[in-house]
């Protein structure tokens, strides 16, 4: 690293100078949960890890208020697993998706390759903007309409916030993709059949898992092309399997233990200072800071133009050219505050900066006011 950087004044730095998008801040309480006896280093298939499981499904069941029936069911992988998973075991023929960002198109990409599926619909905006599904897409060709609607919640590499609600009519399912927003907005979840979310944003764990809101219909469809004769599906990505696993709190293989404790705690710990909405409004107070400076400064602003779109936890910030970003975020990370560059493929001159609920309003002021001590020093 540059020995020419500028080193923040120590009084002037957060206390923690965590601000990444993922792996995110853990908070010191869930780190202290890993010494718990006769867990780590135990088998998941016995009852102090399926005990973790069980406390974490019921957590989530109250933190997202779930309507009667649904299931909340966790499988080996990521997001990028689940997207493998939606495409072999909920698009049954053909699915339509929104697609204004990176991860968005990621799940595009899955459902078109994929060779017992017809061509997907897709309706994008730039990076930045929000692409909006309207339920009608499919009527201007000869294929059969979309069986399932997909779109992002929250586009992570960007900093774009979705609205939540059900698109197409019967026999059609909604799929939202809420991978680094859960846990840090309202959300009504019945206006969804999936919504799914990888633990390592609000929940403030490790990778290695997906978990997925399911509805009734979402599990018959699964049941359904489960038995179904024209695919294969292999036994990792059978929806049906995770079901099935989740049903008796565990995972089909081994799954990171220390994953499911770091969320379990975290989720416990959002209940207990008053759920989903207290979560929200902290995100909210956080990233306000930030888009306020970056609105009244000279050489900031706020990539996302429109207000209603705007992430309360990613928040992405263009510079002007007279400031070097990438430069910016060598010198806080030289101090001490690190993950805020940008998503690697934006190829823009930002920061992009994390205000998860775990992030306290007081580490974004001084988040701020070392960047403000940086900026004519570089």
């Amino acid at each position: 690293m540059s020995t020419d950087l500028p080193l923040v004044p120590s009084e002037l730095r957060p206390l923690d100078g965590r601000f990444g998008c993922g792996p995110s801040r853990i908070r010191s309480e869930q780190l202290d949960a890993l010494g718990t006896p006769l867990l780590m280093g135990t088998s998941h298939r016995q009852s102090p890890v399926r005990s973790v499981v069980h406390s974490l499904r019921e957590g989530l069941t109250t933190l997202f208020d779930l309507p009667e029936g649904w299931e909340v069911v966790l499988g080996n992988g990521g997001t990028t697993t689940f997207w493998a998973v939606a495409t072999a075991c909920l698009v049954e023929r053909r699915s339509a998706h929104a697609s204004f960002g990176e991860f968005g198109h990621k799940f595009v990409t899955e459902t078109a390759t994929a060779p017992f599926l017809l061509p997907p619909v897709v309706v994008e905006a730039p990076a930045g903007g929000v692409a909006l599904l309207s339920g009608d897409e499919g009527d201007s060709d000869d294929l059969p309409d979309p069986d399932v609607f997909a779109y992002p919640h929250h586009e992570t590499s960007t900093g774009a916030l979705s609205p939540v609600r059900r698109i197409g009519g019967e026999g059609t399912l909604t799929l939202v993709d809420a991978t680094s927003v859960a846990g840090g907005v309202p959300v009504d979840i019945s206006s969804t059949d999936a919504y799914y979310f990888a633990p390592q944003k609000c929940f403030g764990s490790d990778g290695g898992l997906w978990v997925a809101l399911l509805s009734p219909a979402a599990q018959e469809r699964a049941r359904r092309l489960h038995a179904a004769t024209d695919r294969w599906v292999p036994q990792i990505l059978d929806l049906c399997v995770a079901m099935d696993n989740s049903a008796k709190d565990q995972t089909l293989n081994t799954p990171a233990i220390a994953t499911l404790l770091l969320m379990e705690r975290q989720v416990t710990w959002m209940l207990e200072e008053g759920g989903l909405g207290a979560m929200s409004a902290r995100s909210l107070a956080a990233s306000g800071l930030i888009y306020d400076w970056a609105e009244a400064s000279e050489v900031a602003s706020p990539f996302v133009a429109e207000p209603r779109w705007r992430s309360p936890v990613v928040v992405t910030v263009d510079f002007s050219e007279q400031v070097d970003a990438k430069r910016l975020a060598a010198a806080l990370r030289a101090s001490g505050i690190v993950d805020v560059e940008p998503y690697r493929k934006l190829g823009r001159n930002q920061l992009r900066i994390a205000t998860f609920p775990a992030t306290p309003t007081s580490d974004v002021e001084s988040l701020l006011a070392s960047i403000d001590w940086l900026l004519p020093r570089l």
